[in-house]
């Protein structure tokens, strides 16, 4: 999603090192190797199987291309483990990967049938299964609130714990069906979509390494070095937005204070005024690319 302008921000600088932090299918990392025939990239990826299947077709790239499988916010121990101080660039894009989604076995989506697992990294941790399973009607409600912004989160708790009372909710469609039953359809959006994505926000603490990835990224850049990252939801793009403008902002004094006293400086370049979207042709090419957000800063000199 948004691959042509995700690399055109990180303006490659000739012997360059980049980070693309969610690796996926190496859509963005294949581009970005290409812009440039001097620049290395790093791919980092939690899930192995997916990791594995690109680091043998961008093998191509020889030396210039390598891997490192954890999360993002893991990118210490990554550039570590690759011999590298800082980075000209870090790229995240935080959706999931086409195979992902469209591969049953996951569990990530509802048009076919599956195992509830939704695990990044697979048997790491509770899968969704698990936690429709073992929370009570007050936190599952709440999980569903605060992960997936549902309106209904606490008549489709209610439902959940009584049907798990009948059978235990092991399959995509049948928690998707469950769903759909008791909450109404909200223009095009399936019922369940929402639910789907707090759980596999909560199965993989998403935002909590997001958090900690913003906590420590401006430490991986050296001056000059770009940061880029393309959200999907509100709760993602809230925070990118919250970091980047806390970044840029130079006082930090009291507004009543009549002069600055503070003597803060910005640390970032905001490149991305307001958040950039997806073309109309690239949405009617991808539907799943309609609610991609792109938000990009440039490290300042000073900063370094």
């Amino acid at each position: 999603m948004l691959a042509d302008e995700a690399v055109a921000y990180l303006h490659a600088r000739s012997g360059g090192r980049y980070v693309d932090g969610t690796l996926g299918d190496g859509g963005h990392a294949q581009l970005l190797l290409e812009s440039n025939s001097t620049i290395e990239v790093l791919g980092v990826d939690r899930d192995s199987v997916t990791l594995a299947a690109t680091a043998a077709r961008l093998s191509t790239f020889g030396g210039r291309f390598r891997t490192f499988h954890g999360n993002f916010d893991e990118l210490g121990a990554a550039l570590a483990q690759a011999g590298w101080d800082r980075v000209d660039g870090i790229l995240l894009d935080l959706g999931l990967s086409s195979a992902q989604l469209d591969d049953p076995a996951r569990g990530f989506g509802f048009r076919a049938a599956g195992a509830l697992d939704m695990r990044m990294t697979q048997g790491e941790g509770p899968s969704a299964a698990d936690l429709l399973a073992t929370l009570d009607e007050r936190r599952l409600a709440e999980c569903l609130w605060r992960y997936g912004e549902e309106p209904a989160a606490r008549r489709i708790a209610r439902a959940i714990v009584a049907e798990r009372e009948r059978q235990p909710i092991t399959d995509t469609t049948a928690l998707a069906d469950l769903v759909a039953r008791v909450a109404p359809r909200r223009g095009s959006l399936h019922p369940a979509t929402r639910v789907f994505q707090a759980l596999r926000i909560a199965v993989n603490r998403e935002l909590d390494h997001l958090d900690a990835l913003l906590a420590h990224a401006l430490g991986w850049l050296r001056p000059g070095a770009r940061l880029v990252i393309i959200a999907y939801h509100s709760l993602e793009d809230r925070r990118v937005k919250r970091a980047f403008r806390d970044w840029a902002t130079a006082c930090r004094c009291p507004p009543a204070l009549p002069r600055c006293i503070c003597g803060a400086r910005a640390r970032v370049r905001l490149l991305t005024r307001k958040v950039v979207t997806p073309s109309a042709a690239e949405v009617q090419a991808n539907r799943r690319a309609r609610s991609a957000r792109l938000r990009a800063v440039e490290v300042m000199e000073s900063a370094g």
